[in-house]
């Protein structure tokens, strides 16, 4: 019997066949991946929106404005109404899941307090949605070669070089995204 697939804290990198699609140049987390579906984020989709604005619609109170100045990304087109964090530090946000040991994700309101006073985490991003898969989606994507999968880093999810991040990502397969065409060539 074959083992399973998992993508838990992988990169998927968009093929240029996606361009034109909500994916075209995207790289995505992949914080959940299993026999019930997968689920991730856009670490490199950057909205026109700041964190100060979140802030402003939660009633949060800022006591250290630099924080309110991180960039909000687009996680991707499921949820779009709700927050994702994706954070290093296992600290005592209610409803964080734990991806390994020094990455988390949490979707509760406390942790941006703390972000806002200066006492969350030291690495993080903050995305309005997520992107998801029904079961079996990813993989068939994956046999039609619609993304490169490569080991996540978190030097590239903590990044702020957001358009980058697809050519860092392929770097550590050893190439880069020119290289990549939608070409088909016959023999």
């Amino acid at each position: 019997m074959s083992e399973k697939l998992n993508l838990t804290n992988h990169f998927l990198i968009a093929m240029p066949q996606l361009s034109g699609s909500y994916f075209g140049n995207t790289v995505v987390y992949m914080w959940q991946h299993g026999e019930d579906g997968a689920l991730g984020i856009v670490v490199n989709l950057p909205l026109q929106l700041k964190l100060k604005e979140i802030f402003s619609q939660l009633d949060i109170e800022v006591k250290r404005p630099e924080s309110g100045e991180a960039i909000v990304l687009s996680g991707g087109p499921v949820e779009t109404d709700k927050g994702f964090i994706l954070h290093d530090a296992d600290d005592h946000w209610q409803s964080t899941l734990k991806i390994t040991d020094d990455l988390f994700i949490t979707t509760s309101k406390d942790i941006l307090d703390d972000i806002s006073r200066g006492e969350g985490p030291e690495n993080y991003l903050v995305a309005l949605g997520c992107s998801g898969w029904s079961p079996g989606q990813l993989e068939q994507e994956i046999a039609d070669n619609a993304w490169i999968i490569c080991p996540a880093s978190k030097d590239i999810i903590f990044s702020r070089n957001y358009a980058g991040k697809p050519d860092m990502a392929a770097a550590t397969l050893g190439f880069s995204m020119a290289q990549l065409t939608t070409d088909v060539g016959h023999s």
